[in-house]
């Protein structure tokens, strides 16, 4: 038995690596199953929608802030399909003015030194009119407007995204916590930042329940899940770092039931990265997600601004790149990857379709009801009974 935060008593499995050296056993989506239940619903009568402050939104699904993925056209776009986009306020689009030649030189070089240019591109400064300039072409068009920035440049970005209305601020990096420890550089007070904010913060990216708890604690509008899932990113490689996503997303939603037990105050899970399917996000929300963020789906979009390519936002780094660019191909528009109707067989779109009726299967009727549906550990479930298709490279096989 462990003990957790709460002081319950919980059962984990631990496993002996060496000498003292023990480990917890975890899970990702491939290894765990949905459990339908014995009612169900008519997929029609599932209600998806969230909240995050004074927002509602009717999908619970939210466009990650990559250059690759989001510009101010496809945000709009993302907001009249009932989510909402993120506009990456470190990156391509306030840097340069014509943005969309900067993507599309990215898009098209070749493989070998594609790390560098990249660093290079984005050694480009970034610009406050920019910044002002690309939420009012997202506001002026009806959009909600997000823009996202590391935890260093938030102070500077907010400032000026605030000023021309943007409605919700996003502070993510690799590993966001309230207590970061310097001695070279300025620290950022998160929790004073969050506090003076005048619109919503969303925090992130953390995956354990002290950390979740701990950006509550600190006013966080919503907390983001997830350290090294993405498609694009190599976090996980090249430092070793991550907690699969089914755990990540259980061990910080304890702490948001927690916390809403104590204060009454409920903060939104969103599970960040990892997720290419319906039935992945479907797990997602099972496993105590809110609401989950694409990445690489959304790039693979006709509307998406690098048309079939997606890179992460650490690639750029000078020192240290923890991420690469790979080719999403364009699958269809964003309406058909996100409602539908599909055109393959393979779960990558009408990604809220099928959410919904695995809720209805599960006999959820909304997120809250989702978030109780049964998990079971099947780590054959993706090959259990698929020879065929496994033989003929086709469905589940491929």
């Amino acid at each position: 038995m462990a003990k957790s935060d709460r002081g319950s008593e919980v059962l984990e499995q631990t496993i002996t690596l060496g000498g003292n050296k023990k480990a917890r056993r975890v899970y990702g989506f491939d290894e765990v199953a949905l459990a339908p239940s014995a009612l169900s619903v008519d997929p029609r009568d599932v209600d998806a929608s969230w909240e995050l402050g004074k927002h509602r939104f009717s999908i619970p699904v939210i466009a990650s802030a990559l250059d690759a993925a989001v510009h101010p056209a496809l945000a709009v776009e993302m907001s009249r399909l009932g989510g909402f986009a993120v506009l990456n306020g470190d990156g391509v689009q306030t840097r340069y003015e014509d943005a969309e030649a900067i993507l599309q030189e990215i898009a098209e070089a070749p493989s070998e030194g594609i790390v560098q240019k990249i660093q290079t591109i984005y050694a480009e400064p970034i610009k406050e009119e920019l910044i002002a300039r690309r939420v009012q072409e997202i506001k002026s068009a009806g959009g909600i407007c997000a823009i996202s920035s590391v935890p260093a440049t938030a102070p500077h970005v907010a400032r000026a995204a605030v000023e021309a209305g943007c409605d919700i601020f996003v502070v993510a990096s690799q590993v966001t916590s309230v207590r970061h420890y310097s001695t070279h550089t300025e620290v950022v007070d998160l929790v004073k930042f969050i506090q003076d904010s005048p619109i919503p913060v969303i925090v992130g990216n953390c995956v354990g329940y002290g950390a979740a708890l701990e950006l509550m604690e600190a006013g966080a509008a919503a907390v983001l899940v997830g350290v090294g899932p993405g498609a694009i990113c190599t976090t996980r490689l090249v430092l070793g770092l991550g907690v699969p996503q089914v755990t990540a997303t259980a061990d910080c939603a304890a702490a948001r039931d927690f916390y809403f037990e104590r204060t009454g105050k409920y903060v939104p899970i969103i599970t960040d990265g990892g997720m290419r399917t319906g039935g992945d996000i479907s797990k997602a929300i099972a496993s105590g997600a809110d609401a989950v963020m694409l990445g690489s789906s959304i790039a693979a979009a006709e509307e998406a601004p690098a048309r079939g390519y997606s890179w992460g936002m650490s690639t750029s780094s000078a020192d240290l790149p923890r991420g690469t660019r790979i080719k999403t191909n364009v699958m269809g528009t964003l309406q058909e990857i996100l409602l539908g109707p599909a055109h393959n067989d393979n779960g990558t779109m009408n990604l809220v379709g099928a959410l919904r009726m695995s809720m209805a299967s599960c006999g959820a009727r909304t997120i809250r009801e989702m978030q109780q549906a049964e998990l079971v550990i099947a780590p054959s479930i993706a090959t259990e009974g698929k020879a065929q298709q496994r033989a003929q490279h086709v469905g589940q096989g491929r």
